[in-house]
């Protein structure tokens, strides 16, 4: 088997480009490098950038940079292979406010090309999508805990419209991936999933306020630096642990049951940004300092996933738990502790 995995040098790519090399395939990854998220988080931005890409070549990636948003070069490199998945994106809400020529480009016209390439190569393609899509309408159907946002039902599947509440660039530009994605498998019959993927995290994951936030919470607990939360604290994700995600697009591959998924952990993962807190605290045995700050412009408070499609569809189902999973991320981060030093 060969695949190309875009963006991946990011925080997921290497771990599915990690997870198909141990497999046997012959593995690409293609990524352009770029610093925007990095370079907000104060880390050492060059060696963060790096550390993955030295990582894959030293377990014999081949290491492509090049720019999803390059059709040609992105078909070049794809020929010969039998999938596409598609990981590269801006996933910052943030950013996407302060850029949002960045935004659509990577976010639309990127998943654009992978979906053209796909057809043209006749290879199936997985791609990345977010839970954001869904808007955040759901923030008027919640009530509160002492510790979390509780919602009934609790779980949410696919058939909850999108694009509801208060929106911005970020879901737009997912959005019109997710949408292209089954304008795709209607129109060309295009074997291809869009993964609406919900609190990701793991290793190699360099997360910041902008993004990725169980890693931030992690990552600023490791070097005794304060955690900022933005509102209550009782924001609720079913976080899923990134070779959970692999395993799914694993799946979709054998499978071939084209459609659109929830990808998270389900009721059993869910957890609030105050749990987290308590668990770094139970794992590390020193609880982070915590300033609490406003909530920020079209924020989700809660989301878990139905994943009950997934696991029909594509015989999937997540396994790694959050003390387990977070705890593997500190163990990553201790050892990589250089890598997360302020910048001078």
């Amino acid at each position: 088997m060969k695949i190309i995995v875009t963006g991946g040098c990011g925080f997921l790519g290497s771990h599915v480009c990690e997870f198909y090399v141990k497999k046997g395939a012959q593995v690409i990854a293609y990524d352009n490098m770029t610093k925007h998220e990095l370079a907000r988080t104060g880390f050492a931005a060059e060696e963060a950038r790096n550390h993955n890409w030295d990582y894959l070549r030293n377990i014999g990636v081949k290491m492509v940079k090049a720019d999803v948003r390059n059709l040609e070069e992105l078909a070049d490199n794809a020929a010969g292979c039998d999938y596409i998945v598609h990981t590269a994106a801006q996933p910052a809400m943030t950013i996407s406010w302060e850029n949002p020529l960045l935004d659509a480009t990577t976010n639309v016209m990127g998943t654009f090309n992978v979906l053209e390439a796909a057809r043209k190569l006749k290879i199936p393609a997985a791609c990345c999508a977010t839970i954001h899509i869904y808007g955040n309408k759901i923030n008027e159907e919640l009530t509160e805990s002492p510790d979390r946002y509780v919602r009934e039902p609790a779980a949410i599947d696919e058939n909850y419209q999108i694009l509801q509440g208060v929106l911005t660039p970020l879901h737009a530009s997912k959005a019109a991936g997710d949408i292209y994605i089954r304008a795709y498998i209607d129109t060309y019959k295009l074997e291809a999933a869009s993964f609406r993927l919900s609190g990701i995290y793991g290793t190699r994951q360099f997360g910041g306020e902008d993004h990725g936030w169980v890693a931030n919470f992690a990552i600023r607990s490791a070097i005794s630096q304060p955690i900022t939360i933005f509102g209550t604290g009782r924001q609720v994700r079913d976080i899923i642990y990134a070779t959970d995600v692999c395993e799914a697009f694993d799946a979709f591959y054998k499978t071939r049951k084209p459609g659109v998924y929830n990808i998270g952990g389900g009721q059993a993962t869910a957890i609030s940004l105050l749990n987290c807190v308590d668990i770094i605290a139970k794992i590390t045995g020193a609880r982070p300092h915590v300033d609490m700050a406003p909530d920020r412009h079209g924020d989700l408070r809660y989301f878990i996933c139905d994943t009950s499609k997934a696991e029909k569809g594509l015989g999937w189902k997540p396994k790694v738990m959050p003390e387990q999973g977070i705890g593997l991320l500190i163990d990553w981060i201790k050892e990589n502790k250089g890598i997360f030093k302020a910048k001078g």
